[in-house]
């Protein structure tokens, strides 16, 4: 049987001071939510069910075809968002897994963790952490493998606030037993919330068994605001650059390089310093990004050098050993394998064939102000520096394009073009002119 994740992800975070849902800010390029899903999905949940309140028609909009949404009414605390998920899973015989929006970074090991440990036996499982300051955070009291209760920090008296296991918010039970014992939450509290953590005295109190797993204190990163989101941001940074290395990519200097939730890189893909890859971009074994690069929404293939100073934008292919080089712009094109764009050019809407050069300062002029246009390239085609290709035009294999021209019509296969005006020599007049311009400025 497998389990469903329950995300509370309703609240504004005033403290973010923003217009946006607190969830759909970004670490990594992605929204919050979007790392909480990913652990979920990693971990192998069979249902998603997002609790949204405030913003909520644009987290449902987001989340489409990965989570089901429900609704928060009211913004009564912990207990009341998760309890909110009961008509959605009512039937679902398998656990459920409550976890946080603003928590992006519980790992799917933590998750298959507190799993683990019901099917040991516990009915209801939450997930603590021992940071290095515990001020603020509600306390976890055990005793053995026993999880007695979870006491919110307000609550807490000066001997509980001295307990260093703290609650990181993570509970875990069968669903119908999670919702009856929400069920049965009260607000007598500091705060006058519902706490989904009342969950565990109530369970106790009721004969059940109760656990709990340790995570490491990363994993209770939360995001209340934009001094926070920095700090976030920063963790997700070390954890991607980090992982990267773990699997056979090379950061010559790591804590430059800054990546997005779903960057890929190969083995033996190499990556110099201040590299920014933006949302989509995969990296196969052995391509080097040089220094300076920018990438989004591209595919670089095996073997392939990209840089120093190159920006690929969306929809950018480039082929195995392709070659682009420094201050090159590619968009929504297709490098073919061994092709090169070495120096100054911007390639837009287009495919080039495989062994083709397309020479220093070459612009293809894809736009006419209202529409794009997409021109084709074939195979060993050589484009001299500072040529123009005006498109939509086809240039066929092995064809020459002479320095300097502007091309505005199809190439056949193996023929030369040079589209450039005539050049005159004007006898002396070169001299002359500079003279009398250098009379006039004294």
């Amino acid at each position: 049987m497998g389990f469903a994740s329950i995300i509370l992800a309703a609240g504004k975070g005033s403290r973010m001071k923003s217009d946006l849902p607190k969830v759909m800010h970004e670490i990594g390029n992605a929204p919050m939510i979007d790392h909480v899903l990913k652990s979920a999905h990693e971990a192998k949940a069979e249902r998603n069910i997002v609790v949204v309140g405030f913003g909520g028609d644009l987290v449902a909009s987001h989340v489409d075809g990965r989570a089901e949404t429900v609704e928060q009414p009211a913004l009564n605390g912990t207990g009341g968002a998760a309890l909110c998920a009961r008509a959605a899973l009512n039937g679902f015989e398998g656990d459920t897994i409550v976890l946080y929006g603003d928590g992006p970074f519980v790992r799917p090991e933590t998750i298959r963790a507190v799993l683990a440990k019901r099917v040991e036996g516990f009915d209801i499982v939450a997930v603590g952490f021992e940071p290095a300051n515990p001020s603020g955070y509600g306390r976890m009291i055990v005793n053995g493998e026993a999880l007695e209760r979870i006491v919110e920090h307000k609550d807490c008296d000066p001997a509980q606030l001295g307990i260093g296991l703290c609650n990181l918010g993570v509970i875990s039970a069968k669903a119908d037993l999670l919702f009856e014992l929400l069920s049965k939450v009260g607000n007598d509290n500091a705060n006058g919330e519902y706490y989904l953590t009342d969950a565990i005295a109530l369970a106790r109190k009721a004969g059940k068994r109760c656990g709990f797993v340790i995570c490491d204190s990363e994993e209770a990163t939360s995001v209340n605001s934009r001094a926070q989101l920095a700090e976030a941001e920063a963790v997700f940074q070390a954890r991607a650059r980090a992982l990267a290395m773990e699997n056979g990519a090379t950061l010559t200097a790591p804590e430059t390089v800054f990546f997005s939730l779903d960057t890929v890189l190969g083995v033996d893909a190499t990556v110099e310093p201040n590299v920014v890859f933006g949302p989509a971009v995969s990296v196969e074994n052995g391509a080097k990004i040089r220094a300076f690069s920018h990438l989004e929404g591209c595919h670089v293939s095996e073997g392939a050098i990209i840089g120093p100073y190159a920006r690929l934008r969306p929809g950018a292919e480039i082929g195995a050993q392709g070659k682009v080089g420094n201050f090159v712009e590619i968009k929504n094109a297709v490098i073919g394998n061994r092709a090169k764009v070495n120096h100054l050019s911007y390639v837009g809407d287009a495919e080039i064939g495989a062994d083709s050069n397309i020479g220093a300062g070459v612009i293809f002029c894809n736009y006419d102000g209202v529409f794009k246009h997409h021109s084709t390239l074939g195979a060993r085609v050589f484009v001299g520096s500072n040529s123009a290709l005006v498109s939509p035009v086809i240039i066929g294999n092995d064809a020459l394009i002479g320095t300097g021209s502007v091309v505005t019509n199809d190439v056949p296969e193996g023929d030369l073009v040079l589209a450039r005006s005539a050049q005159v020599n004007k006898k002396g007049r070169g001299k002359r002119l500079m003279d009398m311009l250098r009379a006039k400025k004294k």
